[in-house]
């Protein structure tokens, strides 16, 4: 089969540089991105943070391009009003105030679930991989399942909130797992399986329609893909690139029929899950064949060997190979992490996080390098 189709959607936070505060005003970015005709953002749940989307595509180099291109138009967009956009997954120094986007669904939200609802202030990555039906899709989620915790490790990006350090690599995952709605899934078995599930999950009111099946991977309604949900959102573009290179190459390594691995049940699922949050790629990690604990980077190679032969098909061996030593010498987490140990402040992290997520239009060498 031909290499598949990947896209990527990535939520940025608005923030005031002057007071390294996250802002809700978020609207007049929008409106100024508008006026500009770019269109490159979208709202949110949120008035503190706009969405981007790139278009599908085979080429990773082109996915972190139309990254690069966004993110570029969305903070010109927001310097227009001395704002800055940043790819953190958390809100490092807290938000100025809490406001809902205007929207009936989101206003029903709020009052169906109320303060869990307004814990939802993080910032995610989904990466969608053209898939060929749902029975496709359906099976590839339950062979993906072990592997996601993995990827939320690499992606791990979000130490800090509330102006402290919580001890966790993503405390995103932490945050957004209090929807009822969010986390791991087993195995469905079926397309019949998957949609049983989901219907149960809104007759309970877990879900309050189908855009609120919050699974760490699950079927989009809107287009032919396989969606997975569970990464922080990457502050270095190359570790974009990454990402969906990987998500790529497992989804379509299941495809193939690969990684009939034993049935994890969902109280290991979540177990592998929360030591991916608690700690990134700095200690070991439930390893997706044997169930057992072992070193982050054996546990990656392995991911890494899994995929090899989608990686090397579609041509992003490089990519890979670079990409991972350099998330094991540090993740997003590391680098925040590292950033407060210099300045002293968490505030030194809110500027490391908004000159990084700038650095890849910036520099001289253009990204999507392979």
């Amino acid at each position: 089969m031909d290499t598949r189709t990947v896209g990527v959607e990535e939520e940025l936070l608005v923030v005031d540089p002057a007071t390294r505060i996250v802002t809700s005003r978020a609207r007049q970015v929008l409106k100024t991105d508008a006026e500009r005709g770019t269109h490159s953002i979208d709202q949110e749940l949120f008035r503190h943070m706009v969405e981007l989307r790139t278009e599908p595509t085979v080429e990773i180099a082109e996915i972190v391009r139309q990254v690069v291109t966004s993110r570029r138009e969305a903070q010109e967009a927001a310097s227009a009003h001395d704002l800055a956009v940043a790819a953190c997954a958390a809100a490092p120094t807290g938000l100025d105030r809490l406001e809902v986007t205007p929207d009936s669904r989101y206003a029903d939200m709020m009052v169906r679930y109320g303060h869990v609802a307004r814990l939802g202030t993080t910032c995610g990555m989904h990466v969608h991989v053209w898939i060929a039906s749902e029975e496709e899709g359906v099976a590839c989620l339950d062979r993906i399942a072990p592997w996601l915790p993995v990827l939320l490790a690499v992606s791990a990006n979000s130490p800090y909130a509330e102006g402290s350090d919580t001890g966790y690599a993503s405390w995103r995952t932490q945050q957004w797992s209090t929807w009822p709605s969010a986390g791991p899934t087993e195995a469905f078995g079926s397309v019949a399986g998957y949609r049983r599930a989901c219907e149960r999950m809104i007759a309970s009111g877990a879900a309050r329609d189908t855009g609120m099946l919050y699974f760490d991977a699950r079927l989009s309604e809107r287009h032919p893909t396989l969606e997975v949900r569970i990464l922080d959102v990457a502050t270095d573009v190359e570790d974009t690139g990454l990402l969906a290179a990987l998500v790529r190459g497992l989804v379509e390594t299941a495809a193939e029929g690969s990684g009939e691995e034993a049935s994890w049940r969902a109280e290991e699922l979540r177990a592998a899950r929360w030591r991916a949050s608690r700690y990134g790629l700095a200690d070991d990690l439930l390893d997706p064949v044997t169930h057992e604990l072992r070193p982050a980077r054996e546990v990656l190679e392995r991911l890494v060997e899994h995929v090899r032969t989608r990686v090397d098909r579609a041509g992003d061996s490089e990519r890979v190979r670079n990409g991972v030593e350099r998330v094991l010498s540090g993740t997003g987490a590391t680098r925040q992490r590292a950033a407060y140990e210099r300045s002293g402040a968490v505030e030194g992290v809110v500027d490391d996080v908004v000159t990084r997520t700038h650095e890849a239009w910036a520099s001289p060498e253009p990204a999507g390098r392979n």
